[in-house]
């Protein structure tokens, strides 16, 4: 059974950093794409930043692309979002996604969550 365990989301303000973590379990985490997701209050869940089984290959959304840097540690089997520079509009329950493919990244399996709040 896979698990997947957010943490490091916190309350912080505008400009400040966070990093994310995801560790995983009940997986072979080497074998799996991860990435991340995001959903504000009212609106819909939201593409992050993905990244490849071997850490070579990510991609990101144009809104967190210079600021949000997403890696891997397939020895620990933790993925992390390091965030930068962080606004107001990144406030989101931030979300990590296991999936066999990037393409299939959404019907992967799913963290709960942890909250991130950026005041102005």
């Amino acid at each position: 059974q896979v698990q997947l365990v957010e943490s490091g989301g916190g309350l912080v303000q505008a400009g400040a950093s966070l990093r994310l973590s995801c560790a995983a379990s009940g997986l072979l985490f080497s074998s799996y794409a991860m990435g991340w997701f995001r959903q504000a209050p009212g609106k819909e869940r939201e593409f992050v930043a993905h990244i490849g089984w071997s850490g070579r290959i990510t991609s990101y959304a144009d809104s967190v692309k210079g600021r949000f840097t997403i890696s891997r540690d397939n020895v620990k089997n933790t993925m992390y979002l390091q965030m930068n520079s962080l606004k107001p509009e990144d406030t989101a329950v931030y979300y990590c996604v296991a999936s066999r493919s990037t393409a299939g990244m959404s019907s992967g399996s799913w963290g709960q969550g942890t909250q991130v709040t950026v005041s102005s």
